[in-house]
């Protein structure tokens, strides 16, 4: 496949790492989005959100919002944090097609995945996500509400707790258009229900959080870390992608997202092995050696979290 310039120039832009840095100003001022969507290769489309938590700066935006113009209708990947994004991304999508929405397909259960249901669904477009996804977000769907009214104010306006309207459990094909499109859950990893989309054709994967690699990635209380490995080796990495677009960050290689992602995990489970191995308790777990991964963006937010949490994982493996 011959190279496009935009796509020269995000290759440029990843080998750089020239914009991953969680200080840098929102670079769309005239849209909600952080940043305008940018065609990585022919009909997938992707508006990069900040590497950094969520702000009223960034509109809650730190997540990418991504889409696939068909041929026969766009499939939008997330919803977003909230009406005002979702309506945002769809002004960017009729800007530059006169395809209607068909689908919407949420990565996963956080709210920066679904809040935007509702929007989609007023329009009459279907929402799909993983049957764990649907569960997680109505039981924490509420609270996720609660905590973007308070952080977005009136960025916040018109959101309100919508579930999708879909679910599936192991692969859903989307059933229109040019692309051969997959929604697959491949295993266990960052979040209940969390799933990839695959493009056969193009060897493209938009990863959603199964793959890290401009910001340190974050281990919740209910992340499975050793899930996660196992379903990188057995499932994900498998797929043979040669184009990611990964949950947050720039479009980038399995190479990168295997070192931030894959290989953090490995070195962080074996840090704390060994100190278990050697008797340490939780207080030492925090103080561990990170270094190698202190350039990635919300690193000081996550690393001496992301350490406890693991410790308190493996100690009853």
């Amino acid at each position: 496949m011959q190279m496009t310039q935009p796509f020269a120039t995000l290759l440029f832009l990843v080998a750089t790492s020239a914009f991953a840095n969680e200080n840098i100003a929102d670079q769309y001022p005239d849209s909600l989005l952080y940043a305008k969507p940018v065609e990585f290769i022919p009909g997938v489309w992707s508006a990069t959100g900040a590497t950094a938590p969520p702000t009223y700066e960034n509109a809650g935006h730190n997540n990418n919002l991504s889409f696939i113009v068909t041929g026969d209708g766009v499939v939008v990947i997330n919803a977003g944090a909230s009406w005002g994004l979702a309506k945002a991304l769809h002004t960017e999508i009729k800007a530059i097609t006169e395809q209607p929405v068909k689908l919407v397909i949420d990565e996963n259960g956080q709210g920066h995945a679904m809040l935007g249901n509702g929007y989609w669904v007023e329009l009459g477009v279907p929402v799909l996500a993983h049957t764990a996804a649907a569960e997680t977000f109505a039981a924490e769907g509420a609270a996720s509400f609660d905590a973007g009214a308070q952080l977005l104010a009136d960025r916040f306006d018109d959101t309100r707790v919508q579930a999708p309207t879909e679910t599936f459990d192991d692969v859903y094909t989307v059933p229109f258009g040019d692309f051969t499109i997959e929604a697959r859950y491949l295993g266990p990893a960052h979040s209940p229900g969390d799933i990839v989309i695959w493009l056969p054709d193009q060897k493209l994967v938009i990863s959603g959080d199964m793959a890290f690699h401009e910001r340190m990635l974050p281990i919740f209380p209910d992340t499975d870390t050793k899930g996660w490995v196992e379903t990188w080796e057995t499932a994900f990495e498998p797929l043979g992608a040669t184009y990611v677009i990964p949950g947050h960050g720039h479009p980038t290689n399995v190479d990168q997202v295997r070192l931030y992602t894959h290989d953090y995990l490995v070195y962080l489970r074996r840090q704390i092995e060994t100190l278990l191995d050697e008797g340490g308790g939780l207080a030492e777990a925090y103080y561990i050696d990170q270094t190698p991964y202190a350039h990635l963006d919300t690193f000081e937010e996550l690393a001496t979290k992301n350490a406890g949490r693991v410790f308190e994982q493996m100690e009853f493996e």
